[in-house]
C-alpha cells in the first residue's frame, strides 16, 4: 500500500514538473509581459505565411500550430533567466540541431522527433538586447529543418511573420470589409 501511494505520488509529481516546463507554459507565462510580442498563427491563416519564401510554403503546408513571441531582455538577470527557462524546455525531450553560445547571448535550433519525422521545431534567440522563440508543431521533414536551420531561414521567419502581422496582411477579408 505504502509502495503503490509513493509510486503514484512520484507520477503526479513528475507530471506537474514536465508540464512547468512546457512551450504552452512559457507562452502563457510571458504573453502579458511589458514590450511583448506574442503571435499565435490559427490554423487557417498559416496558408498565408506560406508566401514569406519557398522553403516556409513547404515547412509551413505541415504545420498544426505556429507560435512566435518577442520579449526585451535587456539585463543579464533577465538574459539569464530567460535561458535558464528554454534550457528547462528543451533539455530532456528536445534534441538541440544547432547552438551558439556567446556569453548570456544564445542561439539555438532544437527538434523533437518521433520516428522518422519532426514533430516539433523550437528556436531560441537572445542577443542580451532582445530574445525570441519560433515553434512550429506538425510533420516536417528533417534533412529540410537541418537545412534550413544552416542557411538561418528560420531567424528571417520570425521577422517575416511579425511584418506579415503589423502590416495587416493577415486579414485581407476584414481590411477589404472595412475600407468598403
Amino acid at each position: 500500500m505504502i509502495r503503490r501511494t509513493l509510486l503514484i505520488c512520484s507520477l503526479v509529481l513528475l507530471a506537474s514538473c514536465n508540464t512547468y516546463n512546457s512551450i504552452d507554459t512559457f507562452y502563457d507565462a510571458h504573453k502579458e509581459d511589458n514590450q511583448v510580442t506574442a503571435v499565435r498563427v490559427p490554423r487557417f491563416m498559416l496558408s498565408l505565411i506560406s508566401g514569406i519564401s519557398p522553403e516556409m510554403k513547404s515547412l509551413v503546408g505541415n504545420t498544426k500550430d505556429l507560435r512566435y513571441m518577442s520579449f526585451p531582455s535587456t539585463t543579464a538577470e533577465k538574459s539569464e533567466f530567460l535561458n535558464k527557462q528554454m534550457n528547462g524546455i528543451t533539455g530532456n525531450s528536445f534534441i538541440e540541431v544547432y547552438r551558439k553560445n556567446d556569453e548570456l547571448k544564445r542561439n539555438v535550433v532544437s527538434i523533437r522527433e518521433k520516428r522518422d519525422a519532426v514533430k516539433e521545431i523550437l528556436i531560441y534567440n537572445n542577443n542580451n538586447q532582445n530574445g525570441s522563440f519560433l515553434y512550429f508543431n506538425g510533420n516536417f521533414d528533417p534533412v529540410k529543418v537541418r537545412q534550413m536551420a544552416q542557411n538561418e531561414e528560420f531567424q528571417k521567419l520570425g521577422d517575416g511573420l511579425i511584418n506579415q502581422y503589423q502590416g495587416g496582411n493577415f486579414t485581407p477579408g476584414i481590411n477589404q470589409e472595412e475600407k468598403n
